[in-house]
């Protein structure tokens, strides 16, 4: 009984996963919801991935209760600092969060870059399906998905996989 137990729960959470990662989005894939507005963090105005169109776009999910959010925001800060311009630019998402605790991450941390929210979650889960937090995504300027990252992004992790795509030395 005992074992059969097991591999119920072994199949269980075999299954689970295999449907998770089978919901992912596909790197190539127009994201989706991309014209899904989402109010600013800052309550003045709302956005979306659209806006960003013909441009390579680095969607960093995030929450100010996330540690390993915390840890990845100066790189992405200066890596922003780095290359933003015409053809690039960094866009967080403040999700499954209050708007003030992420006004306030914001602040201590002294990002720049745009910010989105999401209070509830329902553009991360259900169009960026992610998993967790932090998760990001670079948009090409088509507004195809040609990066996916779980976790926290580094300085290495940018300038190694996310520069040679907004330079041009990336085969898409």
């Amino acid at each position: 009984m005992v074992v059969l137990a097991a591999v119920a729960v072994v199949g269980l959470l075999t299954y689970g996963l295999v449907k998770k990662s089978n919901s992912s989005l596909a790197l190539g894939q127009v994201v989706p919801g991309a014209t899904t507005s989402l109010p600013d963090l800052d309550g003045k105005g709302s956005g979306s991935v659209a806006d960003y169109r013909g441009r390579w776009v680095l969607v960093n999910v995030w929450a100010s209760w996330c540690p390993p959010c915390q840890s990845e925001s100066p790189d992405l800060e200066h890596y922003y600092d780095a290359n933003r311009g015409k053809d690039f630019t960094v866009l967080g998402v403040d999700t499954n969060d209050l708007s003030t605790d992420g006004l306030n991450f914001v602040k201590r941390h002294d990002i720049t870059y745009p910010q989105l929210h999401d209070g509830n979650g329902d553009f991360a889960e259900n169009d960026l399906k992610t998993t967790g937090v932090p998760e990001s995504f670079l948009v090409a300027p088509n507004g195809k998905l040609v990066l996916h990252s779980l976790g926290p992004v580094t300085n290495r992790y940018l300038e190694t996989n996310v520069t040679p795509f907004i330079t041009g030395q990336a085969k898409q």
